[in-house]
């Protein structure tokens, strides 16, 4: 059960797994203590004297004694020469902060945050401490929550202008971690277009280092992620701290390795432009940080965030529920399609078991190539002369159910909507646009921008009677400025873009709560927690050739859990790098996430045909294990040609196991590969081969496991749990 104790100045919050402890020094300063594996008691004296403070924690603020102490929510400039969480200039132009405890107060309820997606839940205990500075009257709210079921601990802030004066937030970051010694890795995740969060881990050198985005999204190129492991730590050994933004926009994630051996880990807002008005009693809400403890590796620290995401921050709507296997026209048609033609494809789906139909780009306005008309959301009647409610009652009467793609945050500057408001979208005044694909970026912080999408979403969603809207974003950030805001808050455009998507997002999932929305962004350029809360699955990247997809799915696994993960079949040569590999693997890839398809079934042999119904059988068959059971990376892609995973369920009774070989080898054994998560004392039977082993056996010495020849073979394996 989750706990908070409070006692001889401490702040102890814990639960069956983790601790995390804080202490108000004399004076008000927050020191922190600890993070990591649960402690029944903390000698607050012994980790003040590894900090060099007295046992009694009495010290002077004189002398830089700020420069060693591991402290909660740091400021730089009044004797912490280390990079702080939060900068804040004042009126006469200065920007340090002297922030000392004035309240603590442990809530009944954990607070929902105004405007931002966050954490949610009964079974937790939280906290809130309140800090001033006494010389500005500014005022931070540190937010605490800690579930009885996740080795998490989730924190905020909340900066009020409690003075007389305007204030400019210029760095408002979610978390600071100090950690005691600098012995440990940093992981992070990081990529490009159609590659997607590879895993790449270093050593800890003295500085500042890490990934940030000023793409106007978490991006393509890093994830607001980061994990700090032991040298020695293993996927399944060693103490691991992850820390993850639930946020969609511009961030940072450093840690920096200080001259006293130590480390300071932080994450929030990327503070490169930024700049935050705050006049007299206006506040501003960060956004929400969840750190994960780990002291089973990196799988453990998975786990945790896995367990995190699906019982505290998926719409409730889809929590450990069923998704549907759906079949999307973009690979099978792109832009050259009409009703008859998206029918005959649908009534093919149908005929493979598949559950939802999905038109992709190119139903509205002039939409014959990807040059013109998002913005214009009025069905294109060349194309569907019978509208979006005929297409999808014909998708409907075949069994299926009908889902469509939008683009709402873009605009084409060939559109009706440009022409008839160019000054809806960013742009600089007196600078020349710029474009991405052909399109201008909507000026989401608008509040008639705002109505304008919620209301051509709403139209689509009720005209095509669509269960399922695809929601894309396929360019970034540039000409950062917007019409509706003065000079000095220019620097607010990034942070009140996302909080009025956000906004767009909770009226679409309010008003229509059955429908099944899901994200895209070129692929996984926007793939993060901030829209999980919204939006319960993300199409994990627009590289589908499979043996690129175990990378992808590898990497983006080490923070979200398969059911988050849109992955599907899709034909050869693969469209994004003509690789051409078996049926049977690029179904074995996509059972590591929510399942479908990206082709054309009539373009397929009969037997091609046939071995689909059979593998939509199986992947219905599985997909609760698959999408919901403990997750657990076997073998690494990175550090070889292999790679393995495999979910286990609750009870350990069930598991899938699945592993993917790029090339075969002559003259080699086939490999064992350990399994894990198993009940040792069980016995388990291999489905497809009749054996039984036991389950330490299976753990201790392998599975052998014969892959077939050539490129990129497979195998998937069902264990069950036999009766003495």
């Amino acid at each position: 059960m989750a706990e908070i104790i409070r006692e001889d100045g401490l702040f102890h919050l814990r639960n069956d797994a983790i601790s995390y402890v804080m202490r108000e020094m004399p004076g008000g300063v927050l020191a922190h203590l600890y993070a990591g594996p649960r402690l029944a008691r903390v000698n607050a004296a012994n980790l003040l004297a590894h900090a060099g403070m007295p046992a009694d924690g009495t010290f002077s603020v004189q002398e830089m004694a700020l420069d060693k102490l591991p402290r909660e929510y740091p400021s730089f400039g009044l004797g912490d020469m280390r990079e702080g969480a939060l900068t804040v200039r004042a009126a006469d132009g200065t920007t340090a902060v002297d922030l000392r405890l004035e309240t603590a107060e442990i809530l009944e309820t954990k607070p929902a945050l105004e405007g931002l997606p966050a954490t949610f839940g009964d079974d937790c205990a939280a906290l809130r401490l309140t800090l001033k500075d006494a010389h500005t009257g500014l005022k931070v709210e540190l937010n605490y929550a800690i579930y009885d079921d996740c080795p998490a601990v989730v924190r905020s802030a909340r900066l009020v202008n409690g003075g007389e004066a305007p204030l400019t937030v210029t760095r408002a970051f979610s978390l600071c971690l100090d950690l005691p010694d600098d012995d440990w890795q940093l992981i992070t995740l990081s990529g490009g277009w159609a590659r997607e969060r590879s895993v790449y881990r270093r050593a800890l050198v003295p500085g500042e280092q890490g990934v940030s985005s000023r793409n106007g999204a978490s991006s393509l190129q890093a994830s607001p992620f980061l994990a700090l492991a032991r040298p020695q730590g293993t996927e399944s050994a060693g103490e691991v701290v992850g820390a993850a933004l639930i946020y969609s926009g511009n961030f940072t994630a450093t840690v920096a390795a200080t001259q006293y051996g130590a480390a300071r880990a932080q994450i929030g807002i990327n503070d490169r432009d930024f700049a935050w008005q705050l006049l007299p009693g206006e506040a501003l809400q960060t956004p929400e940080a969840a750190l994960v403890f780990s002291d089973a590796g990196i799988g453990g620290m998975s786990r945790g965030f896995h367990r995190l995401w699906q019982n505290h921050l998926l719409p409730r709507r889809w929590m450990n529920r069923p998704r549907p296997i759906l079949l999307n026209s973009w690979e099978a048609a792109y832009f050259d399609f009409d009703e008859e033609k998206l029918v005959s494809i649908a009534a093919a789906a149908a005929e493979m078991g598949a559950e939802l139909f999905v038109m992709d780009d190119g139903w509205f306005g002039r939409r014959d190539d990807d040059t013109t008309s998002l913005g214009d959301w009025d069905v294109d009647a060349r194309k569907l002369p019978g509208g979006l409610g005929r297409l999808g009652d014909r998708v409907r009467a075949l069994g299926l159910q009908f889902g469509i793609w939008m683009e709402p945050e873009m605009i084409s500057p060939e559109s009706e909507l440009y022409r008839a408001h160019p000054d809806w979208c960013l742009r600089i005044p007196g600078r020349e646009d710029i474009t991405g694909r052909h399109q201008l970026i909507l000026d989401m912080g608008r509040a008639d921008v705002q109505d304008f999408v919620v209301e051509s979403v709403s139209r689509t969603l009720r005209d095509s009677g669509a269960s399922y809207l695809k929601w894309d974003m396929n360019r970034n950030f540039s000409n950062i400025g917007s019409a509706v805001l003065p000079p000095e808050r220019q620097g607010e455009v990034p942070h009140r873009y996302m909080l009025g998507l956000y906004a767009v997002m909770e009226r679409l999932v309010r008003a229509f709560p059955d429908v099944l929305f899901e994200g895209c962004s070129s692929g996984g350029g926007r793939f993060d927690a901030g829209l999980l809360y919204y939006v319960p699955q993300y199409w994990c990247s627009d590289d589908t050739d499979a043996l690129r997809r175990c990378r992808i799915q590898y990497g983006t696994s080490m923070l979200f859990p398969p059911s988050t993960i849109g992955a599907h079949v899709s034909a050869v040569p693969n469209h994004q790098t003509g690789v051409v590999t078996p049926l049977e693997t690029r179904f074995a890839v996509a059972l590591g996430g929510t399942f479908g398809y990206e082709l054309d079934p009539r373009a397929l042999s009969p037997e091609e045909r046939e071995a689909l119904r059979g593998q939509v059988a199986f992947a219905s068959e599985t997909q609760m294990l698959r999408l919901y059971g403990d997750f657990y990376r076997l073998v690494s892609p990175f550090e070889g040609d292999m790679t393995a995973w495999m979910s286990v369920s609750a009870d350990r009774a069930e598991a899938l196991l699945t592993v993917v070989r790029d090339l075969s080898h002559p003259n080699s054994m086939p490999p064992m590969v350990r399994l894990q998560g198993l009940d040792a004392a069980k016995r388990y039977r291999v489905r497809e081969t009749g054996e039984v082993y036991g389950g330490d056996e299976l753990m201790r010495i392998g599975l052998c496991c014969p892959l077939g020849n050539g490129i990129a073979a497979s195998l998937v394996y069902r264990l069950a749990a036999v009766e003495e």
